[in-house]
């Protein structure tokens, strides 16, 4: 029997499994937050998919996605990641990664941890919206505008409202599977 899902995925079996088993599912895990956040950040201005492919790349180049040592990153690291084909080698996104690792560690210091933080904007619970087909859904909305200005203000980069909203749903803190789809109801 086939499933039904959101039509942005269909057709691409990686796609297909990073819709059925991560996109929308809610993630409370501050090291997760921070992995899809950086993801997102490279996202910016290219394809999901583009990124998606590259992403055991960008783990084996960014420590695991440990903030706590992409925090101590030095020019000699900047210099090996913009010469790593195997990710995105974009000096100013790169350079946003420790940015925004140095962020993160301060909303912890400052919130007890980013899931707490981040979670707040939503009352702890996902927005389960009623998205018919994928192109309708926003691409940002009045709280992804917030929550990015928020960020912003705190330090971070490449965190436009797109870019947040696009992490909100990544992350399960908004539902916007197709109501068709068969996930729509499980996460």
């Amino acid at each position: 029997m086939t499933k039904n899902r959101c039509g942005w995925c269909v057709g691409d079996p990686l796609y297909e499994a990073y819709h059925d088993e991560e996109w929308g599912v809610p993630v409370y895990d501050d090291d997760t937050l921070f992995e899809f956040l950086i993801l997102e950040t490279f996202q910016a201005g290219l394809s999901w998919i583009t990124v998606l492919k590259k992403r055991e790349n960008f783990r084996k180049a960014f420590d695991n996605f440990d903030y706590k040592k992409i925090v101590n990153y030095d020019t000699s690291k900047v210099k090996d990641l913009l010469q790593d084909v195997g990710i995105i080698r974009n000096k100013l996104k790169v350079n946003a990664t420790i940015t925004n690792a140095q962020a993160f560690m301060r909303i912890q210091e400052d919130f007890g941890s980013f899931s707490k933080y981040i979670w707040d904007f939503v009352d702890g619970k996902p927005i389960k919206n009623a998205v018919k087909y994928y192109k309708e859904a926003p691409g940002n909305t009045p709280l992804s505008d917030a929550i990015s200005k928020d960020l912003k203000k705190r330090g971070f980069k490449f965190v436009g409202s797109t870019v947040i909203y696009a992490h909100m749903q990544a992350t399960g803190m908004v539902n916007d599977h197709e109501v068709s789809c068969f996930r729509y109801h499980e996460v």
